[in-house]
């Protein structure tokens, strides 16, 4: 590799932040943690030196019982908390019957208001609330938007919007709210690519609809990094996009994923077909057009590992012929794509 790889390498490692001295260790508080997300997350912040509480739905041992039915949470174990990440909430997967969809809402704007209260009652509240949101909010005909379109319409749009208005106690109290605006969450954990890869690994897979509509995908490595940046970057405050800058159509990202597995992808899953069995969740996630930039991100300084889907692919699905393997091939992809959203 060329010396500019290598400094290009050297800086989007530093990006994790140094380990902190014990004046900088953040106590932070997570919701979510046994999530894909959530476990992420606070693998992230312990390998920076940080320390991590959760909060849990069932008592047990190390963690911070609360009650969100029944709005118990006591505040003296929370108090003096640097930050508070809110990760919780009922999985958006699944057929959308009513009691799903009344699930979905109640489990995010519940617990959200109920952890925005009483931190605004704290002696000592945390500096920051993270309080997660995602790319519904912009409705599923938004197209190309920044942080600053507004609320589109459809039912994820409105459980966005009720979902970061239930922080607003918090923020009168004076506390610095985030709401990282989440985009498909690609991982070799889990999330969307594992309930995609049956069908791509079989060679039956292809475009959804007609394939033009936006994804506003991110890596979960530069999602869990960024939720950290905006605990430690105070310029961020409000929604940001939590999406890598190169949103992808849906026949691009097909395509991609399988190139990268060597397998064809020829059969598409018309429009019609996928509204009659999913209904709404087809037209709000699966056929939804949303091109979501990533603004305030790139203008706070984060600097993306993950810039664009074909080194992620890579990475998490390297090509059996890869020269140097997954981690040196990724990396290179990675690195050249870096220097061109710097």
């Amino acid at each position: 590799m060329g010396m500019d790889v290598l400094l290009i390498i050297d800086e989007v490692n530093k990006q994790s932040l140094p380990t902190p001295s014990p004046e900088t260790k953040l106590r932070i508080l997570v919701t979510g943690a046994g999530g894909l997300v959530g476990r992420a997350f606070v693998s992230l912040a312990e390998r920076e030196g940080h320390s991590i509480v959760q909060l849990a739905h069932k008592p047990r041992e190390g963690a911070i019982h609360w009650d969100i039915a029944n709005k118990r949470l006591d505040p003296e174990q929370i108090e003096g908390m640097s930050a508070v990440v809110h990760l919780d909430g009922e999985s958006i997967v699944g057929l959308w019957t009513a009691e799903k969809k009344r699930r979905i809402m109640s489990s995010r704007i519940e617990s959200t208001h109920l952890l925005a209260t009483t931190l605004a009652r704290l002696k000592c509240p945390p500096e920051v609330f993270v309080s997660a949101s995602a790319i519904g909010y912009y409705g599923a005909n938004a197209g190309e938007v920044d942080e600053t379109a507004n609320n589109g319409n459809g039912f994820l749009a409105e459980v966005c919007r009720r979902w970061e208005a239930s922080a607003e106690p918090a923020r009168d109290a004076g506390i610095r709210v985030v709401h990282p605006r989440i985009g498909v969450v690609l991982s070799e954990y889990g999330g969307a690519l594992q309930a995609m890869l049956p069908a791509f690994k079989a060679g039956i897979a292809g475009r959804l609809g007609n394939g033009k509509q936006g994804m506003s995908w991110i890596m979960l490595e530069d999602l869990v990094r960024s939720i950290l940046f905006s605990i430690t970057n105070k310029s961020l405050q409000g929604a940001f996009n939590a999406t890598a800058p190169g949103s992808v159509d849906n026949t691009t990202f097909t395509q991609t994923l399988a190139q990268t597995l060597g397998k064809p992808a020829f059969l598409p899953a018309p429009a019609f077909l996928l509204k009659a069995v999913l209904g709404d969740m087809a037209r709000e996630m699966l056929l939804a057009d949303v091109f979501a930039h990533p603004q305030k991100l790139l203008n706070a300084g984060f600097i993306f590992q993950y810039p664009e889907l074909s080194a992620a692919f890579l990475t998490i699905y390297p090509s059996p012929s890869a020269s140097g393997g997954v981690f040196l091939r990724g990396k290179r992809e990675a690195c050249r794509q870096v220097s061109r959203w710097r």
